[in-house]
């Protein structure tokens, strides 16, 4: 799962590790998700998504099923 969490958490100022233990996870577990490697609960992407200052999960988490009709466009 694609993500802007990267982008986002830098426009933030914030590192890895500070906003890993905001989220209440691993500075491991925000890497894996920045670089598409980890597909978080409902719970940690809602967690994520809200630290972000975001409304929607949808804002912040690119879903395959959404990145394959973008690119049939």
């Amino acid at each position: 799962m694609k993500t802007k969490i990267k982008y986002l958490r830098q426009e933030m100022g914030i590192t890895q590790k500070d906003f890993a233990e905001k989220v209440g996870v691993s500075r491991q577990t925000i890497n894996a998700l920045e670089n598409g490697k980890y597909n978080p609960s409902l719970l940690v992407a809602y967690n994520i998504t809200k630290l972000l200052n975001k409304e929607h999960i949808e804002d912040v988490f690119l879903f395959e099923e959404e990145e394959n009709e973008r690119n049939d466009i």
